[in-house]
């Protein structure tokens, strides 16, 4: 295994408690959280099949994912920080979503010796007190420094959506929501499905001063695979969902204020079933899979707008985290120790302004 000579910040994690959090099966975990399987039965039976076909698993997002897991996880790579990435509290109305701001400030992360560099919180721009609710954000913890507002609307029915509509970053009152987040030079991660990647590239255009990362490469969905109701079932359309998502990624790469995490890019929805063979993926398999599109994104975003993150637990249904670090290392290497510490820490530090100094660093 090879080891980096430097600690990790990795820049994508989610934590969520459903025994203790708003979360949308907080009732249902109480009653048969001591009996998994059933309530893997209960939860395919209420949940709307994009939804399950997305997760994988039900274990993972109905168990609580915390600092001592993510440890357990990355371990026995040195990850000295983390950012926690909105994961979908269940009081998004409002002022609600303030409340996981105010749960995520107050978890343990120092007793896993992991620091806890930055939040990312949720806010809907289309909210008429988006601005008090991001002044809200910030008098909630020190290390709040934007937001993300998922727009993933896939064309296909099969295929869920996190949104409640299509388009969501052109619509009109969204924009001029986020003129105030422009405003207070906050960031914004952006996630759509690679269908939308040009709805991301014209609010890029639109806001040029704003840092704007796009999350998960921007899923292209079913390109390893068939996924929802008639995306990526042969290989011609699965090619054609490659060569689609090259040139609109090129086009993104383009806003010279848009970096780009290399993440997420092991989650179902983009066709891997491992998890139905009751495995994870090997380390030579994520490298075959991934490498073409870490050598594109390295080709138009270059080494110092784009950023490893975990996606974690999201990807675990398919791989193990030390394996997809370990293959990110083995695709990024031939680039030089330089680059590897770009990708895997610096890049990161810089885009959501973490607060570390030392003889080589300092944001």
């Amino acid at each position: 295994m090879k080891r980096l000579d430097f600690a990790i910040i990795d820049p994508h994690i989610h934590q969520w408690d459903p025994y203790h959090t708003p979360h949308s099966a907080a009732l249902l975990v109480k009653v048969l959280g001591k009996y998994p399987a059933a309530m893997d039965r209960v939860i395919r039976w209420v949940k709307p099949k994009p939804l399950l076909e997305s997760l994988g698993i039900t274990q993972y997002a109905l168990s609580p994912y915390l600092p001592e897991n993510y440890q357990a996880d990355s371990a026995p790579f040195s990850v000295e920080r983390v950012v926690h990435v909105e994961a979908n509290w269940h009081h998004h109305k409002g002022f609600g979503v303030v409340e996981e701001t105010q749960w995520i400030q107050q978890l343990d992360f120092k007793a896993q010796g992991l620091k806890l560099g930055a939040i990312v919180a949720t806010a809907d721009p289309r909210d008429r007190k988006f601005k008090d609710i991001l002044n809200a954000h910030q008098e909630a913890s020190p290390l709040f420094r934007g937001i993300r507002k998922m727009a993933a609307w896939h064309e296909d029915t099969g295929i869920y959506r996190w949104c409640d509509r299509p388009h969501l970053y052109q619509h009109k009152k969204f924009l001029k929501g986020f003129e105030q987040l422009a405003r207070l030079d906050l960031s914004f991660d952006a996630w759509g499905y690679s269908t939308q990647l040009s709805e991301i590239t014209a609010l890029a255009r639109q806001f040029p001063q704003t840092r704007i990362v796009v999350d998960h490469l921007a899923t292209p969905a079913g390109l390893f695979g068939a996924v929802g109701k008639r995306t990526g079932k042969t290989p011609a359309q699965r090619m054609a969902i490659f060569q689609q998502w090259q040139q609109d990624l090129a086009r993104l790469a383009e806003q010279k204020n848009v970096y780009a995490k290399i993440s997420g890019l092991m989650m179902p929805v983009l066709g891997h079933r491992f998890y139905q063979q009751q495995r994870t993926a090997t380390i030579s398999e994520i490298v075959n899979l991934l490498n073409p599109m870490l050598q594109h994104a390295i080709q138009v975003f270059g080494v110092n707008r784009i950023m490893f993150a975990s996606n974690f637990p999201m990807d675990k249904p398919n791989v193990a985290l030390v394996d997809l670090i370990q293959a990110y290392i083995q695709m990024l290497s031939p680039y030089g120790e330089q680059a590897l510490h770009a990708i895997f820490r610096q890049n990161a530090a810089h885009f959501y302004q973490l607060k570390i100094e030392s003889s080589h660093e300092k944001f």
